[in-house]
C-alpha cells in the first residue's frame, strides 16, 4: 500500500505521515527531503523558492519511487506538497489500486480562527528554518489553490474547518 499525503504548507502533512508511521509501521518519504538533497548536492540549479518548477522536477522521481515500491510489494507513505493535481494520469489501474490519496486543506474560517495555532505547530515534527513568509493571506491563497486544483481534478480533499486533531484521527 502506498499512501500519498499532500496539501498546502502547514496543513499537517508531516504530522499525519508521522502518525501513520507510528500506527502502521510504514516508512515515509518526505518529498522535501528529496528536494533538499537534490538542491544541496548540486544536482539541480533550482532553489527552495522555485515552487513553480519543483513539482515538474520532483514528481517524475517520486512517481517512479512509488511504482518501484508497488512492484516490490512494499508499503510506503509519500508526503509533501509537490504532487501534481493530475497525478493519477501517471499510473495504470493496477498501480492506482495500491495507492491511497490524502489531501489536507484548511478553510478560510479555520485559518482566520486558528492562524497562531497553525503557525505555532509548524515545527511539531520538523524544525522550520524560516516561517516569516507565512501570513494569513499566504495561507489562505495556498489552501484555496490546493483545494480548487485537486477538487477540479476529481480528488477528495479532507477539509479542516473545526477540530484539527479529530480530522487527523479520522484519517488514521
Amino acid at each position: 500500500m502506498i499512501i500519498i499525503i499532500t496539501g498546502a504548507s502547514h496543513a499537517g502533512k508531516t504530522v499525519l505521515a508521522q502518525k501513520m508511521l507510528e500506527k502502521y509501521k510504514y516508512p515515509y518519504l518526505s518529498i522535501d527531503h528529496l528536494k533538499m538533497g537534490l538542491i544541496r548536492s548540486g544536482n539541480t540549479n533550482l532553489t527552495p523558492e522555485d515552487d513553480d518548477f519543483l513539482t515538474p522536477y520532483l514528481w517524475p522521481i517520486v512517481r517512479e519511487i512509488i511504482k518501484t515500491a508497488i512492484e516490490n510489494s512494499q508499503n510506503l507513505i509519500v508526503e509533501g506538497c509537490y504532487v501534481p493535481f493530475d497525478w493519477r494520469e501517471d499510473f495504470s489501474k493496477e498501480y492506482l489500486d495500491e495507492i491511497r490519496f490524502v489531501c489536507l486543506s484548511f478553510t478560510e474560517n479555520y485559518i482566520e480562527r486558528e492562524f497562531e495555532k497553525i503557525r505555532n505547530h509548524g515545527c511539531d515534527i520538523e524544525k522550520r528554518i524560516d516561517d516569516s513568509y507565512l501570513t494569513i493571506e499566504v495561507l489562505k491563497e495556498e489552501n484555496r489553490k490546493i483545494f480548487e486544483g485537486f477538487k477540479k481534478a476529481g480528488e477528495t480533499v479532507t477539509v479542516i474547518d473545526e477540530d484539527y486533531e479529530k480530522t487527523i484521527e479520522a484519517l488514521l
